[in-house]
């Protein structure tokens, strides 16, 4: 491998192995074919200045004045890489190639096709008729000229100047523009199905369910094993004569409900502003997700105990006097947690009013 100086001689540790290799240079001379070892005999050459001859010194400086007058021309005539001549004379496939000389490597592939002519006429088979795009290219190169076709609008009919021909409704020749689809109104919500009201005894469990507006439900002879189950019932009030197990009033409106005894529990769930009176005793009342419950408890159920959850609006009215007079207590809503040192102490705040 040469290594090459930026003014094409070689290095002069090239030169120094060149020199010591100067008794060879007429073997290596013999080898004219290969361009960098003439380059490396080149400066063997000059470097054995005792024992070279002029003769062959004179063709050194002729060789290498080749190269320089070559990149003389290349820079002056190419300077953008190699151009192709359109009027030369065309290859011809069944032409060979010149032989070249014994030793020397084969020559170079030829080069591209000269680049084909855009601005030449399109090929057509038959009688298709003119070139479409020679017409295209012709309304082009009209420059200015290509507008005076065109209809000139005056301001009379111009829509933005006068918004009466706006409601003329102007004829449109091209494509409509995109508009969004319509949108449909939406269907209206299918009304609920009313189902019948329902006051019945199934088994053990007593059913009453979607009662609307009626004071005068009535269940009376209650036995201890039996259940009452109040559910989607609206302004309505329920009276529950005797002694049975238990009580629950779940998804109710404005409902009230009068019972006498009951030894299990009463239960009031999803519901909005109920009423409970409780005539004899009961020892226990749930009421869950409920908003607005008033609860009458008499003198034997004073020690009944009320659980809530998630509920707001309850009040519990005590039995006050021998008049009938009730006092009325609400029951906590919210509530205070604090860590005492041990474990959480929780009291429930005072509600104002």
């Amino acid at each position: 491998t040469l290594i090459m100086q930026p003014n094409g001689l070689l290095s002069p540790s090239v030169l120094h192995l060149s020199f010591l290799l100067a008794p060879f240079f007429k073997l290596l001379l013999s080898q004219r074919c290969n361009v960098t070892l003439l380059d490396f005999l080149c400066a063997v050459l000059f470097s054995c200045r005792p024992h070279r001859d002029k003769t062959h010194v004179d063709w050194v400086k002729a060789y290498l004045l080749i190269w320089t007058d070559l990149q003389t021309y290349i820079k002056q005539h190419h300077t953008t890489g190699l151009s192709w001549s359109r009027t030369g004379p065309v290859a011809s496939a069944s032409a060979a190639p010149p032989s070249a000389p014994a030793g020397c490597p084969p020559p170079p592939p030829p080069g591209p096709p000269p680049p084909a002519d855009l601005g030449g006429p399109c090929p057509s088979g038959g009688d298709s008729g003119p070139d479409p795009r020679n017409a295209l290219f012709a309304a082009l190169n009209k420059g200015s000229d290509i507008t005076t076709g065109l209809k000139h609008v005056s301001d009379d009919q111009k829509t933005h100047k006068n918004p009466g021909l706006r409601g003329q409704g102007a004829v449109r020749t091209g494509p409509k523009p995109f508009a969004s689809p319509t949108p449909r109104p939406a269907a209206s919500a299918t009304p609920t199905q009313k189902l019948p009201p329902v006051l019945e005894l199934d088994g053990k469990k007593w059913k009453v369910e979607n009662q609307e507006d009626n004071q005068n439900l009535l269940i009376n002879n209650t036995e201890l094993k039996q259940v009452v189950y109040a559910f989607k019932c609206n302004k309505s009030t329920l009276t529950v004569k005797g002694k049975l197990n238990s009580i629950i009033i779940d998804n109710c409106k404005k409902t009230g409900l009068v019972f006498d005894d009951v030894v299990g529990i009463v239960e009031i769930i999803n519901c909005k502003d109920v009423k409970i009176q409780v005539i004899g005793k009961v020892p226990t009342i749930s009421i869950n997700k409920t908003d607005g419950c008033h609860v009458y408890l008499s003198k034997d159920s004073l020690s009944c105990e009320i659980v809530s959850a998630k509920s707001s609006e309850m009040n519990i009215l005590v039995p006050k006097g021998e008049e009938g007079d009730f006092a009325e207590f609400p029951v906590p809503e919210q509530f205070k947690t604090v860590w005492d040192g041990k474990k959480l102490a929780t009291t429930a705040t005072e509600i104002a009013g």
